[in-house]
């Protein structure tokens, strides 16, 4: 696929500083681009060393001309525009469009009683569907998925290979689950008794809003009563694990390996980073940050950072970090101080 710089421009809105008709064949990273191909650069970082990437075109934020109102002999054609990194994602998925999958049912596929497809639905390869389930319209179902009965998903929705639906779950339109993650599995719910631990029926389901992705491996459980909610907008990374009853508001981010235990709420706009747990029944406020590894026990006020275990505001946290290496030395010249001073008093008596 080749298309000019002219044509590009026309697809991103982009203002042209160079040559328009520069051929481009590919869309590649700042570093490693070619001469035919179009890369970005959104920040001071990179905008500084334009002339070091043989980059042929290169996607530039639309107030670039404070830096350079014209291209040099040494500089790529700029394509100038509000957002360079989300136009350049843009461009990029013309070179390496997705696979698209024609609606159609693989015979190897176990489909149960009262199952309802909408228009163009794709199932795949040993797919089994349970009954009374409803599947909008060009959903994609990838091979070996497992959906259970009474199972709800919206339109355009992609569930890739391996991955587990369990009964009873509710899946929005335009949803994206990746592969090995399991909905709608049991909470970690056992109650002592006659010394042993019993386990605790899991009576409630998952609902998944619009334009939620969901990471490959994640577990998500279902409620002990009522939902496991994600929100619409939610966005989650691989080896994520979302207990029961659960509430993450729209437009989260929950970065890998990230744990949020039962029945704590996050707000909406969060950001939970990689490796940090937040203990159940707490409340994480809107436009909240959570650090990575950091350990919540504690609710979180709306747009505060945190980080730490157990979690503090993030800039204290920077301080103890600064601290904690050298408390052997510190500890050693404590030490040493106290012995001076038990020797002094042995003096003055």
């Amino acid at each position: 696929m080749h298309l000019t710089v002219k044509e590009i421009a026309r697809i991103i809105n982009a203002d042209i500083s160079g040559n328009e008709n520069l051929k481009i064949n590919d869309a590649q990273s700042f570093e490693s681009a070619s001469a035919e191909a179009v890369t970005f650069a959104s920040d001071v970082r990179f905008l500084k060393k334009l002339n070091s990437t043989n980059a042929g075109a290169v996607i530039v934020p639309d107030d670039f001309s404070k830096f350079s109102d014209e291209t040099g002999p040494d500089l790529p054609v700029l394509l100038k525009v509000k957002d360079p990194k989300y136009h350049f994602f843009k461009i990029l998925a013309l070179f390496y469009p997705e696979k698209q999958y024609p609606g159609s049912i693989s015979r190897t596929a176990v489909i149960g009683m009262n199952v309802t497809l909408g228009k163009d639905v794709y199932i795949g390869h040993n797919a089994l569907i349970g009954g009374n389930t409803i599947i909008g319209d060009r959903t994609v179902v990838m091979p070996n998925v497992f959906i259970g009965e009474d199972v709800s998903i919206g339109e355009d929705s992609v569930i890739k290979p391996n991955v587990t639906i369990m009964e009873r779950s509710e899946i929005g339109s335009k949803v994206m689950i990746h592969s090995g993650t399991v909905i709608g599995s049991d909470g970690f719910g056992f109650t002592p008794h006659d010394s042993e631990h019993e386990k605790i029926l899991h009576a409630g389901y998952v609902r998944i809003d619009d334009h939620v992705e969901i990471g490959a491996c994640n577990t998500i459980d279902r409620g002990t009563f009522g939902r496991t909610h994600i929100m619409a907008g939610v966005k989650t990374d691989n080896l994520v694990h979302i207990a029961h009853n659960v509430i993450i508001g729209k437009r989260s981010l929950i970065v890998g390996q990230a744990g949020i235990a039962g029945s704590a709420t996050i707000g909406e706009n969060v950001i939970i980073a990689g490796k940090a747990g937040v203990s159940g029944h707490l409340h994480v406020g809107d436009n909240a940050i959570v650090g990575p590894g950091a350990g919540v026990t504690s609710n979180v006020q709306a747009g505060k950072i945190v980080s730490g275990i157990p979690q503090m505001p993030h800039k204290l946290w920077l301080k103890i970090a600064r601290i904690l290496p050298r408390l052997p030395e510190m500890r050693k010249k404590m030490a040493m101080l106290e012995k001076k001073i038990t020797e002094l008093e042995h003096k003055k008596e």
